[in-house]
């Protein structure tokens, strides 16, 4: 339950620390992160390496920040980046691969919202000497966001990665859920990323941290992130008091995340038998639950009429609604929940 009763159902970004958090954010060891001296950040960025496996870290404020230091180290001005067409680098990142990598986003649009080999081969371009540009990059998103939270699986990715290798093509994750896709899985994040060439995953949306993102990656492009975090802005000092509540959310977090899956199928069964919803149970595989709403009931009005009762909820378009399960929302706050939105389509359905 949120804030004063509320039940916040628009994202996962609006947990709060835990008590275990803030007490660490109280007691942290601090030092100015700029000169690599704050040894809290320093530990986070050594635990999340070692967690997926790879040499190097790298604490930043956003993950929007951690995608759009990925692409410039992964590519060169004037290529192309191929991603699903309702990927956030494109929808949600102010076109900032356009203005600081100076890329052009190819965007393949796919039925199920997640990239397969399949989708991405057709649209790859290499050759030189063309009025075409090439491509330099293929990102993931993983779980896919505006598609209800779904997850590509390893024997996809896995064929993902073979074959951009052969290519010559690097791969970037964009794995802000990548907990939850690791938790609806049943695979470690080391086995389910080790072939991307550079990871973001956010510690400030299911994993309850006020504030940050990681990227990792090899030594070499960590060194070079850290010189395109401070031209973006995020060169920061003493912000060991973040990076310990970020710590306990690496180390502690994702054991609990299948409990916000469980409450997005209570949610989606339960809406799957209001008349007026349509629903496809089957893209309910982590913490997102999208629905459509049928008739002359709009997406707005029904978040006006929840927001009354103390419930919120996002719009994606007029008829499109998103609920995000998350720590500070209790299954029988879910319950509630349900029940609301029930009430208030039979209140705004008229009877046949």
């Amino acid at each position: 339950m949120g804030t004063a009763g509320i039940i916040d159902l628009r994202s996962d970004t609006v947990t709060r620390p835990t008590p275990e958090m803030r007490a660490a954010m109280a007691a942290a060891e601090v030092g100015d992160d700029v000169y690599g001296e704050d040894p809290t950040v320093n530990l986070l960025e050594k635990r999340a390496a070692e967690i997926f496996g790879r040499e190097a870290g790298l604490f930043v404020p956003t993950g929007t920040m951690g995608n759009q230091i990925a692409i410039p180290l992964l590519t060169k001005p004037g290529q192309e980046v191929i991603c699903e067409s309702r990927s956030h680098i494109l929808d949600w990142e102010m076109a900032t691969t356009a203005v600081f990598s100076g890329c052009l986003i190819r965007a393949v649009p796919t039925e199920r919202g997640t990239l397969t080999w399949a989708d991405i081969e057709p649209v790859i371009f290499k050759k030189g000497g063309s009025f075409r540009a090439a491509t330099g990059l293929i990102e993931i998103e993983n779980t896919a966001n505006l598609t209800g939270g779904r997850c590509t699986t390893l024997p996809v990715m896995q064929e993902i990665w073979a074959n951009a290798k052969d290519r010559g093509l690097p791969v970037h994750l964009d794995g802000a859920r990548i907990f939850n896709a690791a938790a609806a899985l049943n695979v470690d994040v080391k086995t389910l990323t080790s072939g991307f060439d550079t990871v973001m995953f956010c510690l400030s949306k299911g994993l309850c941290a006020p504030v940050g993102s990681m990227l990792v990656g090899s030594a070499e492009l960590m060194d070079q992130a850290r010189l395109y975090r401070k031209a973006l802005g995020g060169g920061m000092r003493q912000v060991g008091v973040i990076a310990a509540a970020g710590l306990i959310a690496l180390e502690k977090m994702p054991a609990r995340l299948h409990e916000d899956h469980a409450n997005a199928r209570l949610l989606a069964e339960e809406l799957s038998q209001i008349e007026c919803v349509d629903i496809d149970l089957d893209s309910v595989e982590t913490n997102i639950v999208i629905f459509r709403l049928k008739g002359e009931v709009t997406a707005s009005e029904l978040v006006n009429r929840l927001k009354a009762r103390g419930i919120l909820a996002s719009t994606l378009g007029p008829n499109m609604i998103r609920l995000v399960t998350h720590h500070d929302v209790s299954r029988d706050a879910c319950v509630k929940a349900a029940e609301a939105l029930a009430e208030e389509l039979e209140v705004a359905t008229p009877a046949k």
